[in-house]
């Protein structure tokens, strides 16, 4: 009781990741690249708008920031509504979690065209009391800790008693900077750092069966 839980949602309670690796490979290679070897690495921290604005950049692309996040989302929609799934037990965590009287948000960088539909398909949305996106956080993306502070807010719970699950490096870093208890979900798009992601967590996670019982 009195507790928060923060989750992320790419590639820490949904096995995503696999889905915008696609959808990076058919967009660059419509365009006649490959995809870089260090660009998910460079955008993954990064809000929407952000990566389409280093995207075109990076490639001196003719497109909008808006035609690329529109064309993103549109490649991306149909995985995330019908064909993406929770990391292993997941589900069991979240229903745990409800039983202690915990507080549950989400804090993500999809948008809600994304965020929604997977959501509803995955099972998982009823369990949320809150779910909040980096740019209602003022648009910083996850290098800040605005997003986990406003997903704090929004459930009445202090910092200082809210657990951060997050695969990402950079969001882990923000979120402890305010006080948060942070576990590290491993995803594959995260090996490179997964030396640094240890030394930084509180707690590392493979599957949410071994999820802390006490937040």
């Amino acid at each position: 009781m009195g507790k928060g839980a923060i989750f992320d949602l790419d590639g820490t309670l949904l096995d995503s990741m696999g889905v915008w690796d696609q959808v990076d490979a058919d967009f660059l290679h419509a365009r006649g690249f490959a995809v870089p070897d260090d660009y998910g690495a460079k955008v993954a921290a990064m809000e929407f708008r952000q990566i389409a604005e280093y995207t075109i950049h990076r490639f001196q692309l003719d497109d909008t920031p808006e035609a690329l996040m529109a064309e993103w989302n549109s490649r991306a929609a149909h995985a995330y509504g019908t064909v993406v799934e929770t990391k292993p037990h997941a589900i069991e965590y979240l229903r745990y979690l409800k039983t202690t009287g915990a507080r549950l948000a989400v804090a993500t960088s999809l948008p809600p065209a994304l965020r929604g539909p997977a959501m509803e398909h995955t099972g998982i949305a009823p369990y949320f009391d809150v779910v909040c996106d980096v740019e209602e956080a003022g648009g910083a993306g996850k290098t800040s800790p605005d997003v986990y502070r406003l997903a704090a807010s929004r459930m009445g719970v202090e910092a200082e008693s809210c657990t951060v699950f997050e695969d990402l490096l950079t969001g882990m870093k923000a979120a402890k900077s305010i006080g948060m208890q942070v576990w590290a979900m491993h995803d594959d798009s995260s090996d490179r750092e997964w030396p640094a992601i240890s030394d930084v967590a509180d707690g590392v996670l493979f599957d949410f069966l071994g999820a802390p019982r006490i937040l």
